[in-house]
């Protein structure tokens, strides 16, 4: 600790040699350095290194803090990059991470012991269980790598129990929707408790709620890279085999597609954990590709919409597919405001945000009308409530987004409070998911 405040002297003497920079200014920069130098300590990093990237995402919103930076990279690369000794590898927690992933293929195919398989009748257990089977070893690797305490711990495992009572307790109709929906937003809402150990406990911080947020889009680009893999390897295997007149197609489908993307899920953490200190995540890079992309799309189908107004309503798979579009539109939203540095000012890229807000409210409240009709027209059912819960959650959080991105924007706000918005959002997605899994089954005769 001596050696990082020696650090800290020295960059902030650095800083404030410099005339055009205020006393005041350097306070607030070497405030949000400590920050930043904190959260990637509690990441896993080594106190040099979390000084090495603290400064260097603090240079994104200075140019003194930049130059800084850059005449330091030399050092931040070895570190890095060349840092491979096993005291490295021991801290990153590869060893823990390959044991859980290998649990996890383990626990996918127990079931099989006992006659249940993922096809036929096993489906139906698979499809309540399998956030069960696999996610409890991702919470486990972050509760071993926090340190986590005894309340955090419990937290997260009285979780994991009640989750496991309710999918195999209520007495699901088979196929029916309430078991499907059940099965969606219990993955939701594990996903959610295992982001409870990530933060070790802190759910009340904006800032750990949103790391949380950084670590679920890592993780999901991660995972996809994975997956790739995977089918790379798969039709790889049918290849070799098939030259020698035998197929493995039994040993793919049962083992090594169900073990494999088990698997793939602890690994796919491990990576986004191990990787904390690169400079520029991949989430929120893909998010400037995509964000004018979708833009373009919510345009294009506010245009056709006011075209052609009868459309919506008359096709179920087309609202399905637009509340897909809403979601990734926050996701995109999140991501981008996950990468980006409170102190810096508003640029061209939160007026296109600000834009692709507009028209994802524009095209909600499409959706909401034609929903709204079809519950008037044929009923109410557990798959338009579910929807329409979710679409009254964007609703309300698209809203928010967008008056505090216009506040910011028109310089009367401060971006921090963007931040604790977005990322209060988090407990309404999972209190929504808990009732959809706990309160729909019996309220809609568990069919």
């Amino acid at each position: 600790m001596d050696d990082i405040e020696t650090r800290i002297g020295q960059w902030r003497g650095y800083l404030s040699r410099r005339a055009v920079l205020h006393a005041d200014d350097v306070a607030e920069l070497e405030g949000h350095l400590r920050d930043q130098i904190e959260r990637l300590e509690a990441s896993g990093l080594s106190a040099d290194e979390a000084f090495l990237i603290g400064v260097t995402r603090i240079g994104r919103i200075n140019d003194l803090a930049g130059e800084y930076a850059r005449e330091h990279s030399d050092r931040l690369w070895k570190h890095l990059v060349l840092d491979e000794t096993p005291e490295a590898a021991g801290r990153n927690g590869a060893l823990l991470a390959i044991g859980l992933a290998v649990a996890a293929a383990v626990a996918i195919k127990l079931p099989a012991l006992f006659g249940v398989d993922a096809t036929g009748q096993g489906a139906e257990f698979y499809l309540r269980n399998v956030g069960l089977l696999v996610l409890p070893f991702v919470a486990t690797f972050f509760l071993v790598r926090r340190r986590a305490s005894v309340a955090t711990i419990v937290t997260v495992a009285a979780g994991f129990v009640a989750a496991a009572v309710v999918m195999n307790a209520y007495p699901f109709a088979p196929a029916g929707q309430t078991a499907v929906l059940a099965g969606i937003h219990v993955l939701l809402a594990l996903w959610l408790v295992a982001g409870i150990a990530y933060a070790d406990g802190d759910v009340r911080s904006t800032s750990a709620r949103m790391d949380v947020i950084r670590f679920s889009g890592e993780w999901f680009v991660y995972l996809v890279l994975l997956v790739l893999g995977g089918g790379v390897l798969s039709a790889l295997t049918f290849a070799v085999f098939a030259s020698i007149g035998l197929s493995p197609a039994v040993f793919v489908a049962e083992w090594l597609i169900p073990c494999g993307g088990a698997a793939a899920v602890v690994v796919a953490a491990w990576l986004v954990e191990a990787k904390q200190s690169v400079i520029e995540n991949i989430a929120p890079v893909l998010t400037r590709v995509f964000t004018p992309l979708f833009t373009l799309l919510l345009l294009a189908f506010i245009v056709a919409a006011s075209l052609h107004g009868s459309f919506v309503e008359d096709g179920r798979e087309l609202l399905i597919l637009f509340d897909a579009v809403l979601l990734v539109v926050v996701a995109l939203l999140l991501y981008s405001i996950s990468a980006r540095t409170s102190l810096a000012p508003p640029t061209w890229f939160e007026k296109l945000q600000l834009l692709m807000i507009a028209a994802a409210l524009v095209v909600d409240v499409f959706v909401l009308v034609a929903m709204v009709g079809r519950i008037g027209e044929y009923g109410a059912s557990a798959n338009k409530l579910a929807s329409l819960g979710v679409n009254l959650i964007l609703v309300a959080n698209l809203a928010g987004a967008g008056w505090h991105h216009l506040r910011f924007v028109r310089g009367t706000g401060r971006f921090e409070t963007v931040e604790r918005w977005q990322t209060g959002f988090l407990p309404v997605y999972l209190a929504w998911a808990a009732v959809v899994v706990i309160v729909f089954p019996p309220v809609f005769g568990f069919v």
